[in-house]
């Protein structure tokens, strides 16, 4: 089994910072892709930003410029720093990774989700 934790999320003002984590356990072999997504009430979830095993990084359009996704290969973590936060990032921020597991399968996994609530 894969077990994804996230850590981080919180109440924040308008324009603050918040350093979301996700650390990736179990029987873990290789994790290529890993990124964040967020489900905002009544949306749909969406994905925030991804980074592949190479260091290679995508964002959504909404946040480009303000957060910023990052990985310790060695840790099999992933963390999202968000700067400049917005009443419309308020969500719940869920960690996603794909992982091929010590007896050969490829699958992808999903944290339990995190609440970020930007609000002054």
């Amino acid at each position: 089994q894969v077990q994804l934790v996230e850590s981080g999320g919180g109440l924040v003002q308008p324009g603050g910072s918040l350093t979301l984590s996700c650390a990736a356990s179990g029987s873990i072999h290789s994790i290529y892709h890993m990124g964040w997504y967020r489900q905002a009430l009544e949306k749909q979830r969406e994905l925030v930003a991804g980074s592949t095993s190479g260091g290679l990084t995508n964002y959504a359009d909404s946040v480009k410029g303000r957060f910023t996704i990052s990985r310790d290969n060695a840790k099999n973590t992933v963390y999202l720093q968000m700067n400049s936060l917005k009443p419309e990032d308020t969500a719940v921020y869920y960690c996603n990774a794909a992982v091929r597991t010590t007896w050969g399968s490829l699958s992808d996994y999903w944290g339990q989700g995190t609440q970020v609530t930007v609000s002054s």
